[in-house]
């Protein structure tokens, strides 16, 4: 319902600039001359085309952000992998420090080891 009010609104305010910019104009694009083209249509093409041209920017910066998020996901996996390892050792060397203090040779248990 939103979308078909915004519409509406914009439709309106088209046909209200075209009444007034109706002035035919000659159009240059490099050796291309286009004449007796209403003002209305330059200005709404050069909209379009502004529209257009932005949002292909705007997908190209979304691609490059991805690519950049899915490397920095990739790493913090890798070093959340690493940091496992590590806590993992460092249990083992407690147990074996543990060991080595107590002087017997009997095998630590722990019930919460990783």
């Amino acid at each position: 319902m939103l979308i078909l009010i915004l519409l509406l609104v914009v439709g309106s305010f088209l046909v209200y600039i075209s009444q007034f910019n109706f002035i035919p104009v000659t159009v240059n694009f490099g050796f291309y001359v286009f004449s007796n083209i209403p003002l209305f249509y330059v200005i709404v093409g050069s909209l379009l085309f502004g529209l257009v041209l932005s949002y292909l920017i705007f997908l190209v910066r979304s691609i490059s952000t991805y690519f950049s998020f899915r490397g920095k996901n990739n790493e913090i996996k890798k070093d959340k992998d690493e940091i496992l390892e590590l806590t993992k050792r460092i249990h083992q060397l407690e147990l074996e420090n543990e060991k080595i203090k107590n002087g017997s040779d009997l095998e630590p248990t722990d019930r919460n080891a990783l």
